[in-house]
């Protein structure tokens, strides 16, 4: 069965040296100190109330928070952008793993500590990118979770059957969901039941790429995937937004009962659905594609994770691959507080990937995220500070300095300032 949900058993053992964070800021306004060992939350207390038999952080100034994670990204196609002038970018498997293991560590950075990545098979290349993330995957452990998903061109009719068995040895190889573009395919309601067929073969989850624009489509697909017993996550949805509003919440009502996760994707497009060969459903160049209607999708019970999509692909040349990002664009355009929005990427994107929940509690996993700032709000305003945690040690910094110039008004505000007095006027 594919490891859709790594556990420390994997080769990366847990960090058994105990680790204190201390000072720090819960999203509730308290202070406290948190103690990690073993990988876990061991104890957390009010501030300079835990004895550190280990290491000390000091957290003053920082909000913790459980981490991020990232339940849609594209490792095999990532930072190809650039690229885009001498022609396709390289599938050459060395390059593939170098794009994959370096655009996994930037979203570790932003404090993403696992990751999904949709790994295009059965082209040009057969399984040579999926091995090449595999490989990846292998060399991050201990740093950062990094699973993938397998998607096929094709899977029905004649020119389906090599997908088909190139899914199929996907995942024997190693992937750890299933997943694909219905709408690509000229029998959408066959590419589905190809995919569950797969994923009822082999135990594992199911993530596909649909636009949601087609609600006769998308309730088939609902009940298809309700009476599986794997998860089932669709995205990015945006062509639900574009729907009448009672036909949309038929639709959500539809994906609510089956228990489906859709992940919208708030910082643009990615090449899944890009690719589309057909020029009526294809957006202009240039033209808003929109996000998937999350206060529509939430109020009628179903799960919503937000995802990155494409990281500086030519679908996106300027993604950056934060989580944070997706949760301040859904604040600040769609409608949700600052602490939902940062939900939808943290506990519900660790949900929709079925990963363990987080919290900064006695017993959960220490997977957690240290933002300079005081609430969630500023958090997802100034994120530049942050610290990561994954498996109880510190993976990653990212430290901002701000300076300002000598002048009365800075003086008078008592701005902050940090490092160097010699900045002129």
């Amino acid at each position: 069965m594919p490891d859709s949900q790594p556990q420390p058993s994997d080769g990366a053992t847990a960090d058994t040296t105990a680790l204190v964070l201390c000072g720090a800021r819960l999203a509730d306004g308290r202070t406290v100190d948190v103690r990690l060992g073993a990988g876990r939350v061991e104890a957390v207390g009010t501030a300079g109330s835990l004895a550190a038999h280990g290491t000390r952080v000091d957290l003053a100034g920082y909000l913790l928070l459980p981490a991020p994670a990232e339940p849609h990204a594209h490792a095999d196609t990532a930072l190809t952008a650039l690229a885009a002038g001498d022609g396709p970018a390289s599938d050459a498997p060395e390059e593939v793993q170098r794009r994959a293991t370096e655009a996994t560590l930037l979203q570790l950075g932003h404090g993403a500590t696992a990751l999904r990545s949709h790994v295009r098979i059965g082209d040009a290349r057969q399984l040579g990118r999926m091995e090449a993330v595999l490989r990846a995957r292998r060399s991050l452990r201990g740093l950062a979770d990094l699973t993938t998903v397998a998607v096929p061109r094709l899977l029905t009719g004649v020119a389906g059957a090599d997908g088909l068995a190139m899914l199929r040895d996907a995942v024997k190889m190693g992937a750890g969901a299933v997943g694909g573009c219905p709408d690509l395919d000229p029998d959408p309601a066959g590419y589905v039941e190809a995919v569950l067929t797969v994923a009822d073969e082999h135990g594992c989850p199911v993530d596909l790429h649909v636009e949601g624009d087609d609600p006769a489509r998308l309730a088939r697909l609902a009940a298809m995937a309700g009476a599986l017993r794997q998860s089932v996550a669709l995205g990015p949805c945006a062509g639900l937004a574009r729907l009448p509003a009672e036909v949309a919440a038929r639709a959500a009502d539809g994906l609510a009962a089956a228990g489906v996760s859709v992940v919208c994707l708030p910082q643009g497009a990615c090449g899944g659905m890009e690719r589309s060969g057909d020029p009526r459903r294809a957006p202009a160049p240039g033209a808003e594609r929109g996000v998937a209607p999350v206060r529509l999708l939430r109020s009628a019970g179903v799960r919503v994770a937000a995802g990155s999509g494409a990281l500086r692909d030519l679908s996106n040349p300027v993604g950056r691959g934060d989580p944070l990002e997706s949760a301040y664009l859904l604040a600040s355009r769609g409608g949700l507080r600052a602490v939902e929005a940062y939900d939808t990427v943290s506990g519900a994107a660790r949900a929709a990937m079925g990963l363990a929940e987080v919290r900064v509690e006695a017993g959960f996993p220490a997977e957690l995220l240290a933002v300079r700032g005081e609430d969630v709000e500023g958090a997802l305003s100034l994120a530049y500070s942050r610290i990561v945690i994954h498996r109880g040690r510190v993976v990653a910094r990212t430290s901002a300095v701000r300076e300002y110039c000598d002048s009365a008004a800075a003086v008078a505000l008592e701005l902050p300032r940090q490092g160097r007095s010699d900045l002129g006027a």
